[in-house]
C-alpha cells in the first residue's frame, strides 16, 4: 500500500522531518516552505490485522534532536488492500490536551483481547476518523458519531455510528466518503456497550470536517481529535499515610500490605478515590532503628520484608513457636509507635520458620517460579546481597571483595540445594514472592474500588545498596546529595546518597530509571516523584561535609574569576575561598569557650585572623572528633566549628577548582559582612543572577533529557514534588510534560505571598495541607502564634479571639477549602482528616508527626492510634467525609 504524510510543522534552517514508524520503518518528508511537510513511500506492515503506529521526528545532520515522546503513537487501520493509497493529515502530539485521562489512574491501558479492527467498507474511497478518549477503567465506555448528513444519522441519537477501540482508549471508524457531503458537522457520543443508545454527547461544540475530493482507491485519515463528555470527573480526594504507620486488631506492631487493602477499602467507602503511601522498598542494612528512613533503599525494587501481612500465610505446625509469636505480637501491636527493631527481628523469625516449613511446596508452585523467572535479574543479585550482608555483619563491599564469585552468581556454593546459601537466599526470594502477591492484591482491589494507589520514588538510592554495587558506574559515590537551605532547614539537607552519572544514563537511554518506573507500573496507577528537581539539578556535597552549605548543583555553570570581577566585585582567593575566622567571630559565636576553641581547634595565622588546624578542617574530621559526645555543650561546640568551616564567600567546582560558585545562603554569615556596601552589592547582584536566572536554559534541557523518556515509560498518573529553591524553569517543565504541582498552603510558590491561595490552585495538581516532611495542621498550628494568628484572620477571614489548640471546626473549614479547590487530587494526611473531631483525634499532637527533615537520624515510626477496625466503625466521622467530599463535586 502507498502512504502520504502530511504535517504542519515549523522548523528552522537546516533540520528536516522523518516519519518514525513502530517496525522500524522511515519515511523522509520534504517541504518547499520550511512549514508544510509530505512523504511518499511504499509500506507493506508484517500484519493488515493490527494498526500501524507512527511518530514524527526532526532531524539535523542526520541525527535525530527530538521526536514525539507521548505513550500513545499516530494510529491508523489498514484495509488489507495492497492497492490502497492512505493520505495522512496529522499535527504534531506530544501528549494529548489532557494527558492524566489517558493514565492508568483513570482508565484501562490493556486490552484483555486483539485490537477491534474497524469493520471493512466496500467503497472506493474512505474517510477514517481518528479519536483519543478514554474508554473508563471500572465503567467501559464506547464511542459513537452522530451527525448533520444520512450517513452519520442526521442527528438521530437512536443511530449512532459507532467506533471501534484500535488501541486502548484510541478509537477509530471508517466511513464512504461518497456517502458524506463535502463539508458537514457531527459529534462523538458515548453509547451503552449493551444496546448503542447515547448516554451522553461530548461537550465540544460541533465539530466540522471537509474532506478533500479523492481519487478512487484513496482513504483520507483526518486529523486525530480528542473527545470531552462532561460525565468525566477527574477531581477526585483521598488520603495519605504511610505503611508503616497502619494499625489493625491482627498486625504485628506496624503495617503491612493486609492492612492497606483494608485502608484502601476504608477510604472506598468514604468516597475517597486516592491512598498516598510513602517508599516501601527494603531498607534494612544495620538492622538498627536507623533502618526506618524509607528514602535510602537497599534495593529500588525489593521490598520491606515488614509489610508482609503474616496472617495471609499458612499457620505453623510448631504449636509453642506459634504462642511464643502471638504473644510477641500481641506486645508489639499494643505500643504507642513502631518499634523498628524488635518487630522485623520477630517477623524475621516467623518468616524464617514459615520458610523452612513450607519451602518445597512454595518454591515449586507456578506462582513462585513465574515471579521468579520475571524478576531474577533483579532479585537474584539482591538475594545475594541480603546473604552476603547477613554473613559478614556488613554493607561494607570492600568486605565482599574475595568473595566476588557470588556477585556472578555462578558458585557451586548458590547452585547446591543443601547449601547455607542457597537456603539463605531462596528464603530471600520467597519473602519477595509474599510481598508481590500480597502488594498486587491490594493494588488490584483499589482497581476494582476505582481508588487510585499512589506510589512514591524516592531520588535516590543508598551508597550501601545493590545497586551501587552491582551497577556503580551509574552513580558518583565522592558526592553526597541533598537540598539547599529551605524552611525545612537553615543548613541544607545532607541525605547522604550518592548523585548520578546522568551522562552514563544518558547513553543506554535511561534503561535504569525506566526500569524503576515499570517496576513500580506493576502495582500502582499512579506515583509521586521525589525532589523532581533533582532532574534538572541535584545539591551534591562533599564527602567531607556535613551540613548542606558547602554543595553545589550539578550540572552547573560555575564563574571564573574574569566573570566574578565583572560584577564588580574584586576576587580575592584566600579571603573569599578559605574560611573567614577572627577573633571578633570567635567571641560572639563560643562565648567563654573561645579560648578553648583557639587553643584546640584553630591556628593562629597573623593579626586577629586564624585558620582551621589540619585536623579540623573539615566537618566530617569534627564529627569524628565529637563521636559518641552527645551532652548539649558538645553538640553546641560541634556545631559552632562545623560553621567556621563553611564560613567562606565562594566555593570551587569540583571538576575545575579554578572555577567558582557562590555559596548558597552566605548573607547570613561572618564573611558576608566583611565586605564592604559596593561589595555586598555587587556580590548580591552576581548572586541572584547566579542562582535565579544563570540555568534557566541550561537546566530546562536538562530536563527535557530525562523526564520525557521516563515519564512516558509507564502509563501511571504523574505528579511532582516541586518544594524548595524551584527554579524558574521547572514550571516550564512541569507544564509541557503535565506533570502535576504540588500545593501547600504554608508554602505558598509566590514569594511575595505568606501563604498560598488555595482557591487559585491549577487544576493540574496535587494539593495538601501538610506532608510527611511537615507537622501536621494542629502541630503547624501551635508553633508560631503570630503566624497563626495572620492565617486565621487575613487568609481565612476569621474573627473573633485566636483559639490557642485548633479546634475542630476550625481543621474542618481548612479540609473544605481545600476540597473545594481547583486541584485535581486533594489528599491530605490521614492526621489532618481525623483532626477535624474532636473525639476521635490523637489528644498527642507531636506524636503525630512522622519526620524532621532537619534531623538526618529521625526515627520514622508513628502510627495510628486507632484501628482500622474501629474506624471503620465511627459512622458518625466517615459519614462527616463522604459527604463533605459529595458536596464539593469530588
Amino acid at each position: 500500500m502507498t502512504i502520504t504524510f502530511r504535517i504542519q510543522y515549523h522548523t528552522t534552517w537546516g533540520e528536516s522531518l522523518r516519519v518514525l514508524i513502530d517496525d522500524g520503518f522511515e519515511v523522509e518528508l520534504s517541504t518547499v516552505n520550511g512549514i508544510l511537510w509530505q512523504g511518499q513511500s511504499n509500506y507493506q506492515p508484517a500484519s493488515t490485522e493490527a494498526p500501524v503506529s507512527y511518530r514524527y521526528a526532526v532531524y539535523r545532520d542526520n541525527r535525530c534532536i527530538r521526536q514525539e515522546f507521548g505513550a500513545i503513537p499516530h494510529l491508523f487501520c489498514p484495509s488489507g488492500n495492497k492497492d490502497v493509497h492512505y493520505l495522512l493529515q496529522d499535527t504534531w502530539r506530544d501528549l494529548p490536551l489532557a494527558s492524566y485521562r489517558f493514565s492508568s489512574a483513570f482508565s484501562t491501558t490493556e486490552n484483555d483481547s486483539r485490537p477491534q479492527m474497524p469493520l471493512p467498507v466496500e467503497s472506493n474511497t474512505q474517510v477514517i476518523f481518528r479519536v483519543l478518549c478514554p474508554s473508563g477503567n471500572t465503567h467501559k465506555r464506547t464511542l459513537g458519531l452522530v451527525g448533520n448528513c444520512k450517513a452519520l444519522s442526521n442527528w438521530a441519537a437512536s443511530a449512532p455510528v459507532r467506533l471501534s477501540e484500535v488501541r486502548p482508549n484510541v478509537w477509530q471508524v471508517a466511513l464512504d466518503a461518497a456517502s458524506l457531503p463535502p463539508t458537514f458537522e457531527y459529534k462523538y457520543v458515548s453509547l451503552c456497550p449493551d444496546n448503542d443508545s447515547v448516554i451522553e454527547w461530548e461537550t465540544h461544540d460541533n465539530r466540522t470536517s471537509t474532506v478533500p475530493a479523492l481519487q478512487p482507491g484513496e482513504v483520507y485519515a483526518a486529523p486525530e481529535e480528542e473527545a470531552f463528555f462532561a460525565g468525566e470527573n477527574y477531581k477526585i480526594a483521598g488520603c495519605a499515610i504511610p505503611v508503616f504507620s497502619l494499625r489493625s486488631e491482627g498486625s504485628f506492631g506496624v503495617g503491612d500490605f493486609g492492612d492497606l487493602k483494608t485502608f484502601i477499602g476504608w477510604a472506598a467507602d468514604t468516597h475517597q478515590r486516592a491512598v498516598q503511601i510513602l517508599p516501601i522498598n527494603d531498607t534494612t542494612m544495620t538492622e538498627t532503628w536507623t533502618d526506618s528512613y524509607p528514602y535510602s533503599s537497599i534495593s529500588i525494587y525489593a521490598f520491606h520484608p515488614m509489610y508482609v501481612d503474616l496472617r495471609q500465610l499458612p499457620s505453623l505446625h510448631d504449636s509453642e513457636a506459634a504462642i511464643t509469636f502471638e504473644q510477641k505480637r500481641k506486645e508489639l501491636n499494643g505500643l504507642p509507635q513502631v518499634d523498628y527493631e524488635a518487630v522485623n527481628r520477630w517477623k524475621r523469625d516467623y518468616l524464617k520458620a514459615i520458610f523452612l516449613q513450607e519451602k518445597e511446596t512454595i518454591l515449586a508452585s507456578e506462582g513462585y517460579q513465574d515471579f521468579y523467572h520475571d524478576n531474577a535479574e533483579w532479585l537474584r543479585p539482591y538475594a545475594t546481597f541480603c546473604y552476603l550482608r547477613d554473613r559478614f555483619h556488613t554493607a561494607d563491599f570492600n568486605q565482599w571483595q574475595e568473595y566476588s564469585t557470588y556477585r556472578s552468581e555462578i558458585s557451586e556454593e548458590f547452585c547446591s540445594p543443601e547449601s547455607e546459601a542457597y537456603t539463605e537466599t531462596s528464603f530471600h526470594c520467597f519473602v519477595q514472592y509474599l510481598l508481590h502477591i500480597q502488594l498486587l492484591a491490594a493494588c488490584d482491589y483499589g482497581r476494582q474500588r476505582g481508588v487510585i494507589v499512589k506510589g512514591d520514588i524516592p531520588i535516590g538510592i543508598s551508597r550501601t545498596s545493590v545497586e551501587a554495587w552491582v551497577e556503580p558506574y551509574y552513580f558518583n559515590m565522592n558526592g553526597q546529595a541533598g537540598a539547599p537551605p529551605d524552611a525545612f532547614s537553615t543548613k541544607g539537607q545532607n541525605w547522604g546518597l550518592p548523585t548520578y552519572n546522568w551522562k552514563v544514563m544518558e547513553k543506554d537511554g535511561y534503561l535504569w530509571w525506566q526500569r524503576r518506573f515499570r517496576k513500580m507500573a506493576n502495582y500502582f496507577t499512579a506515583y509521586r516523584i521525589d525532589h523532581i528537581l533533582g532532574f534538572f539539578r541535584i545539591w551534591e556535597i562533599p564527602t567531607h561535609s556535613v551540613h548542606g552549605l558547602l554543595g553545589q548543583f550539578v550540572p552547573a555553570l560555575p564563574m571564573s574569576v574574569n566573570e566574578i570581577q565583572s560584577y564588580g566585585l574584586y576576587f580575592q582567593k584566600d579571603f573569599m575561598t578559605r574560611p573567614f575566622i577572627n577573633d571578633f567571630m570567635l567571641n560572639q559565636m563560643f562565648g567563654p569557650r573561645a579560648q578553648e576553641v583557639r587553643d584546640t581547634f584553630v591556628q593562629h595565622l597573623h593579626d586577629d585572623i586564624y585558620a582551621m588546624r589540619p585536623e579540623f578542617d573539615t566537618q566530617r574530621k569534627i564529627e569524628s572528633y565529637f563521636a559518641g559526645k552527645d551532652d548539649t555543650d558538645s553538640v553546641n561546640l560541634r556545631e559552632g566549628l562545623y560553621a567556621l568551616v563553611s564560613d567562606v564567600l565562594f566555593i570551587p567546582d569540583r571538576d575545575n577548582p579554578e572555577m567558582y560558585h557562590p555559596r548558597i545562603a552566605v548573607q547570613n554569615d561572618y564573611i558576608y559582612r566583611q565586605l564592604n556596601p559596593q561589595e555586598k552589592d555587587a556580590f548580591n547582584r552576581l548572586y541572584n543572577d547566579y542562582y535565579y536566572r544563570r540555568h534557566n536554559q541550561f537546566w530546562y534541557q536538562e530536563a527535557m533529557k530525562k523526564l520525557p523518556i521516563l515519564t512516558q515509560s509507564t502509563s501511571m498518573l504523574v505528579c511532582g514534588e516541586d518544594l524548595g529553591m524551584v527554579p524558574e524553569c521547572v514550571p516550564w517543565v512541569m507544564e509541557q510534560l503535565q506533570i502535576l504541582s504540588l500545593e501547600i498552603q504554608r508554602m505558598p510558590k509566590r514569594p511575595e505571598d505568606e501563604f498560598g491561595h488555595v482557591e487559585s490552585y491549577p487544576f493540574r495538581s496535587v494539593c495538601t495541607i501538610g506532608t510527611h516532611d511537615m507537622s501536621t495542621f494542629r502541630g503547624w498550628w501551635e508553633e508560631d502564634r503570630n503566624v497563626s494568628a495572620r492565617f486565621f484572620y487575613h487568609e481565612l477571614k476569621h474573627w473573633g479571639e485566636l483559639p490557642q489548640h485548633a479546634p475542630g471546626w476550625l481543621c474542618e473549614d481548612v479540609i473544605r477549602r481545600h476540597l473545594y479547590s481547583p486541584s485535581m487530587l486533594c489528599i491530605l494526611t490521614w492526621q489532618d482528616w481525623t483532626s477535624m473531631d474532636e473525639a476521635l483525634r490523637n489528644p498527642d499532637i507531636d506524636i503525630e508527626r512522622i519526620n524532621v527533615p532537619a534531623n538526618p537520624h529521625h526515627y520514622w515510626r508513628w502510627r495510628m492510634h486507632l484501628t482500622l477496625e474501629n474506624l471503620m466503625q465511627q459512622h458518625d466521622f466517615n459519614d462527616k467525609i463522604r459527604r463533605m467530599i459529595d458536596e464539593s463535586g469530588r
